[in-house]
Formats: structure tokens, sequence, C-alpha cells
């Protein structure tokens, strides 16, 4: 097909997430992978995070969706990275300069985040769909997943 089109906002194409689907390389801050941390990535992510099978990652794109009033893990990458929300609404906890500092982003609104810097995605109460897009191709893509917001086993 020479031209597709879908709805980043209607509930076709919608799964739950793996750590996979978000990073081919998901890294715990304490040393060593993800995997091998003491948390239970799936009752984490599950039925709180979903990937949009839409989204073409050749674009070094991803569609993510948040459930309402989730927070994401405190993560950081080894990438540049920028989101651009499309419905709903997140809110951005990082630390800057010692300090903890946060910002609301709505639709038609994005942020970009340098490489390196933790941070934690919370979604407003209408949950909220957005893209990530990162300065190289995700196969490049590190995610480094600190302590915060996990379900322990």
């Amino acid at each position: 097909m020479a031209i597709e089109h879908y709805d980043l906002l209607s509930d076709e194409g919608w799964a739950d997430a793996s750590a996979e689907q978000i990073s081919r390389v998901n890294l715990w801050n304490a040393g060593g992978v993800l995997a091998d941390a003491p948390v239970d990535v799936e009752r984490t992510l599950k039925g709180n995070v979903w990937v949009s099978s839409k989204v073409d990652t050749s674009f070094h794109l991803n569609g993510i969706r948040l459930a309402p009033s989730y927070s994401l893990p405190r993560r950081h990458s080894n990438l540049d990275g920028q989101v651009i929300v499309f419905g709903g609404q997140f809110t951005i906890t990082w630390d800057e300069d010692g300090a903890e500092a946060s910002r609301t982003i709505g639709p038609g609104e994005f942020w970009t985040i340098t490489a390196g810097t933790p941070h934690v995605l919370t979604a407003g109460a209408e949950g909220v769909t957005f893209l990530e897009t990162w300065s190289e191709p995700l196969a490049n893509l590190e995610i480094t997943w600190h302590e915060t917001g996990w379900v322990h086993p």
C-alpha cells in the first residue's frame, strides 16, 4: 500500500507493552539487566502501558499509551529524546540542579530530554497517548531503569 492511515487515538493496534518493546536494551541502575532486577516487570507494565503496532519504528518512533494516573518507573536513556502528546496529558518529573522539577504536557505539546536525565512520566486522570522519538535508530536505544515505581515480587 502506497499510503496507510490510522488514528493514534483509536483503540486499534494497541497491545500490552513489555520492556523489550519500549527498548531492546533494558538495564538496571544498580548494575546488570532489568530482567535480573528485584522487580516484577510484567506486573508493573501489564494493563498500564501499551505499545502501538501501527507506528513504524523504522522512523525512530514508539507509540506509547499509559493508563490513567499510572507512573512509568523512573528511567533514563543513552539518547536524546522527544515526546509528542496526542491525547490526555502527563506530568514529567526530573532532577534539575539538585532539585526536583516538573512540567505537565498536554495534546499538541512536546518536550525534549537530554540523554542521561532520569525522569518519571505520570499520566493524567484520562491517561495519555504519545509518540517517543529518538536521536538515533531504536536499535541504538538503551533504557536504564531506576528503583522508583516498580511492583516488587
